[in-house]
């Protein structure tokens, strides 16, 4: 690990830490650099804002990732759903824990309501991008991409409140994909609406 890849790591931790202890709203930047032994000019250069230590998602590329070498006759909301559930499932325990605890401080801190929206869209450009680059049209893609990313932050929430294990949270989104088929003679794409998903 650089330097760089440490001190960054160390920030990350010690606003963990004070956040869960303190509460976010009540912790400063320059309590967080304090805590990691840099000044808070070094926080900034890792971190351009302080909700950026909490929300900063190194998930979206790996994800998107996932998603790109789903196979190509998948329903794109599966496929999308089977990213998440591939990337979840190789975070080592100590990992997940840590996300569990940056959802519960996201959840319980007034001055991020706004900011998880914001990091939700990336969220959704990602997984948006992928799936048009599997050949989904764009418009469909959003969709796609807004549902499973609405249906995981709900899953995700109950997870981190203590209402399910972590192996159900990434799933959670996936529960809409498993209603999704193909339409017969037409792999990978959604049923009418008029005829139903089941």
């Amino acid at each position: 690990m650089s330097r760089y890849d440490r001190t960054h790591e160390a920030l990350r931790t010690a606003a963990l830490e004070l956040f869960a202890a303190q509460g976010y709203d009540a912790t400063t930047t320059a309590t967080v650099a304090e805590r990691a032994g840099v000044s808070e000019m070094t926080l900034f250069r890792h971190f351009a804002t302080k909700e950026a230590l909490l929300l900063e998602d190194a998930f979206d590329p790996a994800v998107a990732a996932a998603v790109r070498v789903r196979p190509p006759q998948e329903h794109p909301m599966r496929a999308a759903a089977e990213g998440i559930r591939a990337v979840w499932r190789q975070l080592p325990e100590d990992q997940v824990e840590s996300v569990r605890e940056r959802i519960r401080i996201i959840a319980g801190a007034k001055g991020l309501h706004g900011a998880i929206e914001r990091n939700s869209r990336a969220t959704v450009d990602a997984l948006g991008g992928a799936l048009c680059e599997r050949g989904t049209p764009r418009t469909e893609a959003r969709v796609t991409a807004s549902a499973v990313v609405a249906g995981l932050s709900v899953a995700l929430l109950d997870w981190a409140g203590g209402g399910g294990t972590a192996e159900a949270a990434a799933p959670g989104a996936g529960r809409t994909a498993g209603r999704a088929r193909p339409r017969p003679g037409h792999p990978g794409r959604p049923m009418s609406p008029r005829r139903g998903l089941s």
